[in-house]
């Protein structure tokens, strides 16, 4: 995948930002997220389904997702996706265009 798309970034203006403190993982390590590297098979998708658990009943999904989606984030679970599908979600947009 490789790095973020820094230029997609919004900026520092706190409006852009904000969304964040209302997040289900706000003070969540960020192991529940960014499994270790070499981390692979059941142990990845056990870490992957419990980010998906706190993304499910966080109140800034959608917006969080929009953020991954627009900047490519490229690791990571964010809104709910992994970057394999959120890669995969990108694509089929880009298909539809």
């Amino acid at each position: 995948m490789g790095t973020a798309k820094v230029s997609h970034l919004p900026g520092r203006a706190e409006h852009h930002w904000i969304w964040q403190a209302e997040a289900a993982c706000r003070g969540v390590g960020p192991e529940v997220f960014f499994p270790p590297v070499g981390v692979r098979g059941q142990e990845r998708e056990a870490r992957e389904e419990a980010a998906k658990a706190l993304c499910a009943v966080c109140p800034v999904r959608a917006r969080c997702l929009e953020h991954a989606l627009r900047v490519a984030e490229p690791y990571g679970v964010w809104g709910g996706l992994t970057e394999k599908e959120r890669q995969a979600a990108i694509g089929s947009d880009a298909a539809a265009a």
